[in-house]
């Protein structure tokens, strides 16, 4: 069963539909690929889709251990390479609203890098994350 549903409109833009919710996503392709540059890439999606996936699992163990990120905040980079054009690099920088003991550190460091998408990119993907304790 789908989850997402796509269709190209042109112009070398996209729109995709979350089924079960109905909300949008609009990408376009970026300006040093041909592109407008107006909306959010596939590859700014990739990125975004580590950070989100990191701030969520933190979370998530977070609640599991009394662990409160409400707040907490991700600026993403990506880098791409050529021949063939793809994401090299992804950086994260992850700022945290409160102070953490080492104990909850370590769960949330390895919440973060045990998400389900940081643990599903190639190996040859390559992964800085700094956590901004």
């Amino acid at each position: 069963m789908a989850t997402i549903s796509t269709t190209y409109l042109g112009g070398l833009r996209t729109e995709a539909t979350h089924l079960q919710s109905g909300t949008k996503i609009i990408t376009d392709a970026p300006v040093d690929n041909h592109g407008k540059g107006e909306a959010f890439s596939p590859t700014d999606l990739l990125a975004e889709s580590l950070a989100g996936c990191m701030l969520t699992t933190m979370a998530i163990a977070g609640n599991t251990h009394g662990i409160n990120i409400d707040g907490a905040t991700a600026e993403v980079t990506k880098v791409m390479a050529p021949n063939p054009r793809r994401v090299a690099e992804v950086i994260v920088d992850l700022k945290f609203p409160a102070d953490y003991t080492d104990k909850e550190k370590k769960i949330l460091e390895l919440a973060a890098t045990t998400c389900p998408v940081h643990i599903s990119l190639h190996p040859d993907v390559k992964r800085t994350i700094s956590f901004g304790w």
